[in-house]
Parts: structure tokens; C-alpha cells; sequence
């Protein structure tokens, strides 16, 4: 039965550090993993990085300008890392802080609520050279980061994330390599996730020690994984513990599939998983983004087209396999199925239950090719897209889900990781040589959606 207190549902749009802020030595900030892996040859796309991006550190007026045109009630960013602590830990850069400062003040000014996310995985090149998430140190640097963010911006923030996408950092950064700081050691991949977890509860707390009524969560991209009839059980199963399992049964439970433990050494030997951890991890979410693109469909090995993103290579020690998708797709070779979203948060409602949820990134990449004479974007397939997944979040919320918010992804076209800027995810265009701002007709058709909400 749905929940006859839960809100209206709130409307915003999502953002990260790395992707939109370019300036990247500008004002003491230091090197980020993504620095390091956009040299290298190959690693991206299009050779790109971030070092411009959408300029946001020097033009986020125009962005507040666009947060107030589209009405949101939201806006959820990310504070890089290397902007507050260059390497890492010790030195604290004000200039960066002075920035988050700006960003915040704006948005409240503006009647926006702030959602900033402390780590988007553009983690300090200093930590990494001294071993990376792997390693315990790590998750105490980041305990030592959240307490300094949270002392400058804790009096106006109520509502916090720690950790982005942990299994992309861990899976996609340790494991496939194919984002920063790109290794391909599965052991790693393992011992880096239980230390994001670990790194999140000890944040989580920090910042509730300084700030008694903060609401902390934890931002997790979770899909239902769906067998093909030829599937291997075992690599369904296997996929859907390292993705889904791995995470909310610490989240709830405090443990980890029996499946992974059985399989990682690294999460029962070498003293990676320490007595208390789990126990610090067990319950430590006062709320829980979901991240949803798309469902995944396991299948045996397959030749051509394999949807990007879902690298086969991110799930060790699972049988070999491929993933299937259906079309539609979008841009990015992803599968379009908003009952998926339905899925996925009513399996996490029913897995963490009383723990409000919020959907903390959803979109899709088009191709956008029809401009108007105006320089809009005419993009009518993610128009449809979005309308199509909030109806399912409606659906899951009238079936008890108790999601409070819908941040759409994203409010800029910007540096799609290991894409580059070949994929387009924004409900504004940017134009590649001045960097103007231009909305999409999904702007507008969103903005329509958003302001009917907060006058509700």
C-alpha cells in the first residue's frame, strides 16, 4: 500500500565536477584520477578531457540562470575532490571551498535545494599513487574530506551524498579499467568496494557529528537483471550480486552475498574486511539515490553490437557472458525499458524498508541532431524517455516505494567519461567554441513538468 504521507514528488536535475567544471588548474585544485587516464592514449573516445568541459567553475551564474528557467525544486552536484585537498588529505584549499561556497548560497537563493555529492569519482592523483580505494588509507582520507566539507557548507546542506556509483568505481576503474584510474585487477575491484563502503559510513558519520539533523545517503546505479532463455544461471546470478547484492545487502544486512565471498579473496582474507566494518556500514543510509539507465539482460557470449557501458570485464570470476539489449536503444547502445526503474525501486524498497529513495539520475543519450533556426535541439525520443520513467516512479510510489525525488540527467551536455563529448545526455546543448548554453525542447517539455510540481 502506498504511503499515504509521502510528498508530492520533487523535480531536479543532476550534474557532477569532473563533467561540467573544466578549470582544472585553477585555484590550487590538484590532479584527479580522470587528469591522469584522459592522457593516456585511447582511454577516451574522442582524445578529450575535462580540462574545459562546460567551464561551470567560471560560469555557473548562467547554470543558476538555468536551474531558475526550468523551476527545479533540485539540484544535485558534486564537490571535487581535489579542489578542497589538492593531494588528498592535510592542506585544505580554500579557493575551492570559497567556490562550493558561491554554489550553494545561489542555489538557496534561488529557492533550490542543494544535494552535493562528495565523491564523483575524481579521486585526488596523490591518493591513487599511494594505492586507490583498494587500500583502507583511502576510506580514512575520505572520512578526513567529508568533515572538512561538511564544516563550510553543513549550517545551509541538509541532504547529502557521499559516494557516487561505487560499483563504477570499484568495477568499471579496478576490474574493466575502462574508467580512471584504469586498472584491470579483479582483486582490486573487490577490496575497492567494500573500502567505498567503508569510506561512505565513516563520511556518513563525520558529517552527523557535526551536523546532528543532516540526512546522509549513499548513490548506488542499480538495474533488474534479466536472464535470456539461454542464460547461464550462474552468470545471472553472479551479475546481478556485483551490481545489486553486493550493495544493498551491506546497506541492510551488514554482510555480502555468499556468492561473492565464496568466489573474492579479497573480501574474507588479507584483513580487508575488518571486524566492525560491516557493522559501520550495516543501516548508515538515511536515504538512497538510484541511478537508472537501463535493465540488463545476460546471455551467452554474442558477437556484435554489446551495449557499451556494460563491460563483461567488470564482473570477475563470473562465467563468461554478454549482455543482450533489446531495442529500443539510445545513443550509448543502451536498451530503453522504464519498467525497469519501476523494478529496481520496489526491489530496493522492499530491501531497505522505511528508507526514503530518491532517483538521483535517469536520462538517456540521442543523437540530437535536428536544430531549429533558434539553436534549440529538437529531441523528441528523450522527451519520451523521460515521460515514460516518471510514470514509473509514479508506479512504483503507488505501489509503497517511498521515493521523494526524480533528478533527471543531465542539465548540460558535458564530458561523458570514457565517451568523451561524443554522447549527449543534456536537456541544454553547448555550443563546442563559446560554450553558450541553449535549452532543448526536453528543457522546456521538463521545465512544464517541474514548475506544475512545486505549485502543486
Amino acid at each position: 500500500m502506498a504511503d499515504a504521507q509521502l510528498p508530492p514528488l520533487g523535480y531536479g536535475v543532476a550534474t557532477s565536477s569532473y563533467q561540467i567544471e573544466g578549470a582544472l588548474d585553477v585555484d590550487g585544485r590538484g590532479r584527479s584520477i580522470w587528469d591522469e587516464l584522459c592522457a593516456r592514449t585511447g582511454a577516451i573516445a574522442d582524445g578529450s578531457d575535462g580540462a574545459i568541459a562546460c567551464e561551470s567553475y567560471a560560469r555557473f551564474d548562467e547554470d543558476l540562470a538555468l536551474l531558475e528557467d526550468l523551476g527545479v525544486s533540485a539540484y544535485r552536484f558534486s564537490i571535487a575532490w581535489p579542489r578542497v585537498q589538492p593531494g588528498g588529505d592535510g592542506r585544505v584549499e580554500t579557493r575551492g571551498l570559497d567556490y562550493y561556497d558561491r554554489v550553494v548560497d545561489g542555489l538557496l537563493g534561488a529557492g533550490i535545494r542543494p544535494f552535493p555529492t562528495l565523491y564523483h569519482w575524481d579521486l585526488p592523483q596523490a591518493l591513487e599513487e599511494a594505492g586507490g580505494w583498494p587500500v583502507r588509507d583511502t576510506a580514512l582520507r575520505f572520512a578526513e574530506y567529508a568533515a572538512v566539507v561538511a564544516e563550510r557548507l553543513g549550517d545551509r546542506v541538509t541532504h547529502w551524498a557521499t559516494m557516487n556509483e561505487p560499483w563504477c568505481s570499484a568495477f568499471l576503474g579496478y576490474a574493466a579499467g575502462v574508467h580512471a584510474p584504469g586498472r584491470r585487477e579483479g582483486e582490486a575491484a573487490y577490496a575497492a568496494a567494500h573500502h567505498l563502503l567503508l569510506g561512505h559510513a565513516l563520511g556518513a558519520a563525520v558529517i552527523r557529528d557535526a551536523w546532528p539533523a543532516a540526512q546522509v545517503g549513499i548513490v548506488l546505479n542499480m538495474a533488474p537483471v534479466r536472464p535470456e532463455p539461454d542464460a547461464d544461471p550462474l552468470a545471472v546470478d553472479m551479475v546481478d550480486a556485483v551490481q545489486n547484492r553486493l550493495w544493498l545487502d551491506a546497506l541492510a544486512d551488514g554482510s555480502y552475498p555468499p556468492l561473492l565471498t565464496g568466489s573474492s579473496p579479497a573480501l574474507t582474507e588479507h584483513g580487508v574486511v575488518r571486524e566492525g566494518d560491516l557493522a559501520a556500514v550495516v543501516g548508515s543510509a538515511d536515504w538512497v539515490g538510484v541511478n537508472y539507465y537501463t535493465p540488463f539482460r545476460v546471455g551467452p557470449v554474442m558477437t556484435g553490437e554489446v551495449a557499451v557501458g556494460q563491460d563483461a570485464a567488470a564482473y570477475p570470476y563470473t562465467p563468461a557472458f554478454s549482455f543482450h539489449p533489446r531495442p529500443p536503444r539510445t545513443d550509448m547502445g543502451w536498451e530503453v525499458d522504464a519498467s525497469g526503474l519501476e523494478a529496481i525501486l520496489l526491489t530496493v524498497a522492499r530491501r531497505l524498508p522505511g528508507v526514503p529513495l530518491r532517483v538521483t539520475e535517469n536520462g538517456a543519450a540521442f543523437p540530437d541532431r535536428e536544430v531549429q533556426a533558434d539553436g534549440s535541439v529538437s529531441d523528441p525520443e528523450r522527451i519520451g524517455y523521460l515521460r515514460d520513467h516518471l510514470a514509473a516512479v509514479e508506479r512504483a510510489r503507488a505501489a509503497g516505494a517511498p521515493v521523494h525525488d526524480y533528478l533527471a540527467w543531465s542539465l548540460l551536455d558535458n564530458f561523458e567519461w570514457a565517451e568523451g563529448y561524443t554522447k549527449t545526455f543534456g536537456l541544454a546543448t553547448l555550443d563546442p567554441r563559446t560554450r553558450a548554453r541553449t535549452p532543448k525542447q526536453s528543457f522546456h517539455w521538463y521545465a512544464e513538468r517541474a514548475r506544475a510540481a512545486r505549485e502543486s
